[in-house]
C-alpha cells in the first residue's frame, strides 16, 4: 500500500519499490481499499528484501516496527527512515471490519507521505 500510495503522490518522480521480510500475497482488502481511492496496486506482487540485495538504494522507508528490526544491513550511504503503522493484515473479524482497518492504515500512510515524506524528499533535493 505505501508503495502505491507513494508512486501515486509523487507522480512517478522517483523509482520505488516495495519489500518485506516475510513475503505474502497481497491482500484483497489492500486491493480493495485502494482501488476505493484511485490507486490500482492489481499489479503489485509482495517481494523479499533479499531481492534488493546488492542494488544502490538511496532511501528506505520502514512502515513498522518488525520490517525496522529485521531488514538487512544497508550501506552507509543509504538513508532509512522509519514511521512505524499498525498492521492491517492482523486485523480479525468480519469482512468489513477488515477492510476498515487497512483503510484506515492507509489513510494514515498517506497522511505521514503528504505531511513529512513529501517535504523531506523537497528537502533532499536542496
Amino acid at each position: 500500500m505505501a508503495e502505491g500510495l507513494l508512486r501515486h503522490m509523487c507522480n512517478d518522480a522517483y523509482v520505488v519499490h516495495s519489500a518485506g521480510t516475510h513475503p505474502s500475497d497481497v491482500r484483497v482488502e489492500a486491493l480493495k481499499a485502494m482501488a476505493e481511492i484511485g490507486i490500482d496496486i492489481s499489479n503489485h506482487r509482495s517481494k523479499s528484501v533479499d531481492e534488493f540485495l546488492g542494488q544502490t538504494i538511496d532511501l528506505v522507508f520502514t512502515v513498522c516496527d518488525s520490517a525496522k528490526e529485521n531488514c538487512p544491513y544497508f550501506p552507509a550511504a543509504t538513508q532509512v527512515i522509519h514511521r512505524s503503522f499498525e498492521d492491517p493484515a492482523a486485523a480479525t473479524g468480519d469482512e468489513e471490519y477488515r477492510l476498515a482497518a487497512f483503510r484506515r492504515v492507509i489513510d494514515e500512510i498517506r497522511s505521514y507521505i503528504q505531511k513529512d515524506f513529501l517535504p523531506y524528499l523537497s528537502d533532499l533535493g536542496k
